[in-house]
């Protein structure tokens, strides 16, 4: 079978990060800061970073509509924290120019674990990945709040909260997994959400 053709979000954030493990799995990857860029692709990485800066960025690159077709066209998505924040349909605490990709029926709220200094790291049982719980890294980490009934949650925290969440061709995850030295998350991705 041929290589996925994946990219990764590359205006702000942990992109290098998103790569190096997607190279690791076996991807073909590309960085993506241009319309023409999504052009091919089977999936779609939008890492964690600074939501308001990727937004202003997504906007200045003229990238909101083309991104939107790719996905209605079959491309996958798969956003992390800040990645997540931005495919949802509505964003609590958002400031008034943020604008939302809406690819999920979520609604999330941003830094809702607190701010930089109360980030942590856990192990979360995550559905659908074998081998135990995976490693996640929380830093200013988004909650969702609200799912739609087609949205199927895959990870939930101590509280019984989700944190990971899948509709179709798009996975969203509170969580920092390109930060950890697991690549589950990613295999997940590729072989159950972007390879379906």
């Amino acid at each position: 079978m041929a290589a996925l053709r994946i990219g990764v979000l590359a205006l702000q954030g942990a992109f290098r990060e998103h790569r190096r493990m997607l190279d690791g799995l076996g991807a073909e990857t590309r960085l993506v800061r241009w319309p023409a860029e999504l052009d091919g692709l089977d999936g779609l990485v939008i890492p964690g970073g600074e939501s308001t800066a990727i937004a202003k960025l997504l906007a200045i690159h003229g990238m909101y509509g083309p991104l939107r077709d790719a996905f209605a066209a079959g491309m996958a998505v798969f956003g992390t924290c800040a990645g997540a924040i931005l495919m949802a349909r509505d964003i609590e605490g958002a400031r008034s120019d943020q604008e939302p990709l809406a690819l999920m029926d979520v609604r999330i709220r941003r830094n809702a674990y607190g701010r930089q200094i109360d980030s942590f790291e856990t192990a979360v049982p995550f559905d659908g990945v074998a081998g135990g719980p995976v490693k996640a890294v929380f830093i200013r980490a988004p909650r969702f709040a609200d799912l739609g009934p087609g949205v199927r949650v895959l990870a939930v925290g101590d509280g019984g909260e989700p944190l990971a969440v899948r509709e179709g061709r798009a996975l969203a995850v509170a969580f920092h997994p390109e930060l950890a030295d697991d690549a589950r998350v990613h295999a997940y991705f590729l072989e159950s959400v972007a390879g379906a």
